[in-house]
């Protein structure tokens, strides 16, 4: 299934062979903010949510308008109910200020990790147009990525 298939009915469906693609945001200094191309592609996978993902994180960026200043990675899931796992919240995998992730039944998250500082990185869910704080990954659990859930 090409990306293109993919947009024009809502996602792959399961036995489809997908990819799962990383992007970052990512600025050059003049006030604005851009979006990279895909990561090196993964491997197909079947369209059903993966016990482990194999997105790869982009290592650099080059723009033409200069040195880029990498601020969030953002991950796309081609099949449905993909919600940020434990271990995409560990210590090891955190690189940028944001993570965001986002699957085909536009459920969307957001990890700020809060790199190298002794308080909680916080877990939100976009729900309307606002992020709601669905947990907490306490500083003695980010290598680990344990979330404790936050009653709303």
């Amino acid at each position: 299934m090409t990306e293109d298939q993919e947009d024009a009915h809502g996602g792959a469906g399961a036995g489809d062979l997908v990819v799962e693609r990383i992007r970052v945001l990512y600025s050059v200094g003049d006030g604005s903010y851009s979006a990279s191309m895909p990561s090196p592609l993964g491997p197909l996978l079947k369209a059903i949510p993966e016990k482990e993902k194999s997105c790869r994180q982009p290592n650099l960026v080059r723009d033409s308008r200069g040195e880029a200043n990498i601020h969030a990675d953002y991950h796309s899931h081609p099949w449905a109910d993909s919600r940020m796992s434990r271990p995409d919240r560990t210590e090891a995998r955190q690189r940028y200020s944001i993570r965001l992730q986002f699957d085909t039944k536009c459920r969307v998250m957001k990890l700020v990790p809060h790199i190298g500082e002794a308080r909680p990185g916080e877990v939100y869910e976009r729900r309307g147009k606002s992020w709601a704080l669905i947990g907490i990954v306490k500083p003695e659990h980010k290598a680990v990525g344990l979330m404790t859930s936050v009653e709303e």
